[in-house]
């Protein structure tokens, strides 16, 4: 058994702590991609388990049954009847919650029906003194026809147990709970004649799934055993009501629970937090919160990061060898990761907030409660989920909305999703808002800059639900689909789980825009330290030749000359040509060009500036903001960070579409390019119109 690697799969409902349970059997030692040809995301964790033995642990997503309904379903059925999949597990754990485990057992029993030997994990055990609950081990190990571990995902303990039980698969039994024949024994039985090599159940799903089976044809299968769709659904019904019966058999002997000496608060919470009333109040009140702290606990390590960087671009400059290698090191690559890295904190502490309240059980209020506006909208309850999430990245939200049924209503979930304000838009408000928004308090508590973060989430949010009104009065959508939220328990956060997030989310986000950054630094700083024709070669000559130039001071001289190259680099004859179509806008050509480089990525709008700004000047060791807050626009001889610009770009960024990455979901989840690029003619025309008239109002 030395060296052995054992395939886990860890399958559950949703809200059972089956993430808790991956956690804490893999720690940090995971990793994230697709399923091949789906965007649906895929964790495996690695597990060392006593005896040197090895766990593959695949997280597969949540699933209520195997009568898959979605995208994400599917790949659990399909994995399971793949035995020539390298993941095909070696042995399932069922994770269940101890509260609600009579509906969890429906997919233990189907699962079991797989002859995939399987260990039921009852999570959440730590509550069970507290809802009064005791459990028959022995019984319900004995009539489920498998190995049980109790364990607490939130306290660690029953893990230690639950990993030797992994080790002895081979000694679990692999005996289904109950015959699929009883189903339709009839139906059933002329499916075992014909094919009586094959696994029964196994067929029931395949005729019943669109899914594939070995090597045998789906139609090949359904030529023989045609039903029409109602009989299907009707055997469906019935394989549930068959199921259920026999797990309330099980459960009346090994499931107890005493009502006299449980302590529930949950129903009492509930009232208070889905009040009609008091519930929006908390949430606003609770997103305020947020959004003060965002501000406020970042303000120290956002400063020591930019004057690090500050300084770490003035140390390069001053101490290597002067040519292009040092040049491209301190005037395009240090500032441009700098211009991202200075915003770790307020994403860290955003990703923070939605951990904890996703782990507390508060964020299913949310959605629930928010649920009775969206219909008023026309939109689907399920797309709650997908706008929700949409605060961090509009990318796992568009492919969250595949568990939307109806197709118009996904369709213009994905349209609007893009609206809310992502955390790659974070790095331009906090820039934006730093320059040209006072650190005043209002009342005495309530920091202005804070609030006005608040407001652009709440515009980008209240901007897609208005849109989605729109498109469903002209999509004339017609039918109801209705929305099932599952509440679960509430619960203090992990923080192990927390942490986990906060790391991965933070980490995603810095090495995903990192990449971007970097390549887009380097091609900026090329452009910007080079130019065609006798002004940029001559800049030096020309300077020094001019009258008004005479007798000023050396660092005077070098930062006009500095400017005067940058102006007829390449980067600025791009700038300068595209300047009359943003003048209006209250915008210079170099943030003209920091608007169109950010279409690779919202956050590379600060590092292009950092870049343009440290080539075209001589002072490496002041920081971004100082350097955005200090540059002068020739013509007016204002400030171009100023209260009417600075609102302006605040707005531009609030609706354009400004992602490659989302442009390329949108057309993979709705199968054309014509949505894409209506999103982006229509998002980045509407974004020019609302910013060149809140500049031309405030000016």
């Amino acid at each position: 058994m030395i060296n052995e690697n054992i395939n886990v799969a860890l399958i559950g409902n949703p809200n059972v702590g089956k993430t808790s349970v991956f956690n804490q059997l893999t720690g940090l030692n995971q990793q994230v991609g697709n399923y091949p040809g789906i965007t649906v995301e895929k964790k495996i964790g690695f597990c060392k388990l006593p005896n040197n033995i090895k766990a593959n642990i695949l997280d597969l997503p949540g699933t209520y049954s195997l009568n898959a309904s979605s995208i994400d379903e599917n790949v659990v059925i399909e994995l399971l009847l793949n035995k020539n999949d390298k993941l095909y597990p070696d042995v399932a754990l069922v994770v269940t919650d101890v509260e609600n485990l009579k509906r969890n057992l429906l997919l233990f029993t189907q699962i079991k029906d797989l002859e995939i030997p399987t260990i039921l994990v009852i999570n959440m055990a730590d509550r069970m003194e507290q809802k009064g609950i005791t459990l028959d081990i022995p019984y319900l190990e004995e009539h489920l026809k498998t190995k049980i571990s109790l364990v607490s995902s939130r306290k660690g303990f029953g893990i230690a147990e639950l990993k030797k039980q992994i080790i002895t698969y081979k000694t679990i039994s692999s005996e289904p709970c109950l015959n699929a024949s009883v189903i339709d024994p009839e139906y059933f039985d002329s499916l075992r004649k014909a094919f009586p090599s094959q696994l029964l159940y196994k067929l029931w799903l395949v005729i019943t799934q669109d899914v594939n089976f070995l090597n045998l044809e789906r139609k090949e299968i359904q030529s023989s055993f045609t039903k029409s769709h109602s009989d299907l659904k009707r055997l469906q019904q019935k394989e549930t009501i068959k199921r259920y019966q026999f797990i309330n058999d099980v459960l009346k002997v090994g499931l107890k629970v005493d009502i006299a000496i449980a302590k529930d608060f949950r129903s009492k919470l509930d009232r208070v937090l889905t009040h009609k009333v008091w519930g929006y109040a908390i949430f606003f009140a609770i997103l305020f919160i947020i959004f003060q702290s965002i501000f406020e606990w970042s303000k120290i390590p956002m400063d020591f990061i930019d004057s690090t960087f500050a300084n770490l671009s003035s140390l390069a400059s001053k101490n290597l060898p002067e040519g292009v290698f040092t040049s491209l090191l301190s005037e395009g690559i240090i500032p441009g990761i700098g211009g991202i890295l200075i915003f770790i904190p307020q994403i860290a502490f955003l990703f923070l907030f939605i951990s904890i309240l996703e782990e507390s059980g508060y964020m299913s209020r949310v959605v629930f409660l928010m649920d009775k506006i969206m219909r008023k909208f026309g939109l689907s309850g399920k797309s709650v989920v997908p706008l929700i999430s949409g605060t961090a990245c509009a990318i796992p939200a568009i492919m969250a909305t595949r568990n939307i049924e109806n197709w118009k209503e996904r369709l213009i979930t994905i349209l609007v999703t893009p609206f809310t304000t992502c955390s790659a838009r974070l790095p331009v408000y906090a820039i934006i808002i730093a320059l040209v928004i006072p650190d005043n308090y209002v009342l005495g508590f309530l920091n202005l800059q804070g609030l006005t973060l608040m407001l652009l989430y709440l515009l980008g949010f209240g901007m897609a639900i208005f849109s989605a009104y729109v498109l469903n009065k002209i999509m004339k959508i017609k039918g109801k689909t209705f929305f099932v939220v599952e509440m679960p328990n509430y619960k203090l956060p992990m923080f192990k789980n927390v942490a986990i997030n906060v790391i991965e989310k933070t980490k995603a986000f810095v090495f995903g825009a990192g990449k971007i950054i970097l390549a887009i630094s380097i091609i900026l700083w090329f452009l910007a330290s080079y130019g065609p024709g006798k002004n940029f070669n001559n800049a030096d000559t020309i300077q020094r030749s001019k009258v008004e130039n005479k007798g000023i001071e050396e660092s005077e001289m070098s930062n006009k000359i500095a400017s005067f190259k940058l102006e007829n680099s390449y980067i600025g004859i791009m700038g300068k040509t595209i300047e009359p179509v943003i003048s209006p806008l209250g915008y210079d050509w170099k943030i003209g060009i920091a608007i169109i480089s950010s279409f690779a990525a919202r956050e590379v709008f600060v590092g292009t500036l950092a870049t343009i700004y440290s080539v075209g000047g001589s002072d490496n060791e002041d920081t971004i903001k100082n350097k955005m807050g200090a540059e002068i626009n020739p013509i007016t001889g204002k400030k171009v960070f100023n209260f009417a610009s600075g609102i302006s770009l605040l707005l531009f960024y609030a609706f354009a579409l400004q992602c490659a990455s989302t442009l390329a979901i949108t057309k993979k989840e709705t199968n054309s390019w014509k949505w894409p690029v209506g999103q982006l003619i229509f998002m980045s025309g509407f974004a020019y119109v609302v910013a060149l008239i809140a500049f031309q109002l405030l000016k």
